[in-house]
């Protein structure tokens, strides 16, 4: 939900008192219907529903999205959100899944030349080699900011929890609870950051071979069709800011409330140095030394 702060010429202390106390009730009536709600009330199915359905997993609900030579899958969260966290458990598609691509994302929905979005997209492998975890932020219609990474286990073995956390400060994904890669705000410097725009969520099962699985070389063998991935814990928890501070837009700038501690430094540490093999801020055929986006000189 995006919230605007008045002037406080035209709200007096009492009014704005009882307007941040409607909001917090506003925000934990929202809080509380959502973590009340079955995981078909939080999204919607926006193409391909034949190929998709639900199913309890043990006591879990859990959404099985296919793809097949014909079509494949999408689902969308039914509301918007304006700073967040969101995790959902996955377990990718088995055995060759080369060409194909399981995502979860966020996106803005007002001008696409001015769009946010932050991806997380799963690149299928040929049997026996490791997926490829493609990671990518656009602000103000901005993107190019690859990084990707190999994960530590196998994805297809069984869930593990994916976690794209957004607050005024930075964007951090997570694997497991480990941060992976961290982007910060310097809109401060001229670097475009995602705060204005409410952004929707959502997850997919589709055909890349173009350029999915080793640049494209290795094509979809859609003998091993239908491919399938499986959904499940999708939660989406409403940024907290600091105490006595009425929303995350208004955090101040100087506050450390969202900044990571110590061991989640060391483990995005541990994840750069051992299983990130692509990050744009390093890409000289890309970029020369005058060229580099701004942040790659920022963000440590």
């Amino acid at each position: 939900m995006a919230l605007r702060r008045r002037s406080s010429k035209l709200v007096s202390s009492s009014s704005s008192s009882l307007l941040l106390l409607a909001v917090a009730v506003l925000l934990g009536t929202h809080r509380c219907a959502a973590e009340d709600q079955t995981l078909d009330q939080k999204i919607e199915l926006i193409w391909g529903a034949a190929h998709t359905y639900f199913f309890m997993d043990g006591d879990t609900e859990t959404l099985a999205m296919s793809l097949d030579e014909q079509q494949g899958s999408c689902f969308r969260s039914m509301q918007l959100y304006l700073f967040g966290r969101i995790d959902v458990d996955i377990k990718l598609v088995e055995g060759n899944s080369a060409g194909t691509v399981a995502t979860v994302y966020t996106i803005s929905e007002g001008p696409w030349q001015i769009h946010d979005e932050i991806d997380l997209e799963f690149l299928g492998n040929v049997t026996g080699e490791p997926y490829t975890l493609h990671t990518n932020i656009f602000a103000n219609g901005v993107g190019g900011r690859e990084e990707q990474f190999r994960l530590w286990f196998d994805p297809t073995a069984d869930y593990h929890t994916y976690t794209i956390e957004w607050n005024p400060k930075l964007i951090c994904i997570r694997v497991d609870g480990k941060p992976i890669r961290v982007f910060k705000n310097h809109e401060d410097q001229g670097v475009p950051f995602p705060t204005g725009q409410q952004q929707r969520i959502y997850g997919s099962l589709w055909n890349a071979e173009d350029w999915a699985t080793q640049g494209g070389r290795i094509k979809t063998d859609w003998s091993e069709a239908p491919f399938v991935a499986y959904y499940r814990n999708y939660n989406v928890t409403w940024c907290q800011p600091s105490p006595g501070v009425p929303w995350c837009g208004a955090e101040p700038k100087d506050s450390t409330h969202f900044d990571l501690k110590p061991q989640e430094l060391a483990d995005l540490q541990w994840v750069r140095d051992n299983y990130r093999i692509y990050n744009y801020c390093s890409d000289d055929r890309r970029f020369n030394a005058t060229e580099f986006p701004k942040e790659c000189y920022l963000d440590g």
